[in-house]
């Protein structure tokens, strides 16, 4: 039963909204703004800030749970548009990062979804590296950088998707865009208080305790519509 009100009070959102959406989908609407990927209506009034790490496991859950029913109800109708913000926690995460922002911006959200659909393959031999492997790979440098694109299975998961292993090295050696990475962690980390990954924020204010789809959901409903609509939810 709490499931079935649940579906209801998306779709309330769908429907008591869709007098001021735009018509089309926004889903696949990227911009690159510098700072982080914004996806959706540029003109939505509602900015839902999603901070990500590519090594985080809750974050490959979300990406899989509740991404396809954020962009279906409410990026694609133009409800809401999304920022994709990107925590580096390791080197790991700062090479995936580097990956998924290589080539034109309107690769962005395939690249993503790759590599967190893929995440629990590429992870478990990051966590299976050797002494040596962690190593090298610390030095932070192209060579290192190459090195784990191999032993991770970058370079196959990229080629899947229209890049040449000359594309992604090019990418892996771009210094100015690890640079604007860093401190974009950096900045979000300043501006937001962000403690932990997934986390959220709705037009400028951080979320408190909201780490999942069923409680953004929650957050994105009562936002809205206000909170008569969440309390339907219990």
């Amino acid at each position: 039963m709490k499931f079935a009100r649940m579906a209801i009070a998306t779709a309330v959102v769908v429907l008591s909204t869709g007098a001021t959406a735009q018509q089309g989908d926004w889903s696949n609407k990227v911009a690159d703004t510098g700072r982080t990927h914004v996806v959706g209506n540029p003109q939505a009034k509602t900015t839902l800030a999603e901070f990500v790490s590519y090594t985080c496991p809750h974050c490959g859950m979300f990406a899989i749970q509740g991404e396809p029913a954020l962009k279906l109800a409410y990026i694609s109708p133009g409800h809401i548009k999304l920022e994709i913000h990107s925590t580096i926690r390791n080197v790991v995460d700062l090479v995936a990062t580097m990956l998924v922002q290589c080539g034109p911006q309107d690769r962005f959200l395939q690249n993503h979804a790759m590599f967190m659909a893929r995440q629990s393959i590429w992870l478990t031999k990051a966590q299976k590296a050797t002494p040596a492997q962690t190593a090298l790979w610390g030095q932070g440098n192209a060579a290192g950088f190459r090195a784990m694109a191999s032993a991770l299975g970058y370079y196959d998961m990229m080629e899947q998707h229209g890049y040449t292993r000359v594309d992604v090295d090019k990418c892996l050696v771009d210094n100015a865009k690890l640079q604007k990475i860093i401190t974009n962690t950096r900045a979000d980390a300043t501006e937001y208080g962000i403690q932990g990954t997934p986390s959220f924020a709705i037009n400028g204010k951080l979320l408190d305790g909201v780490h999942d789809w069923r409680q953004l959901e929650r957050a994105l409903n009562t936002h809205l519509t206000g909170p008569s609509l969440s309390n339907m939810a219990e």
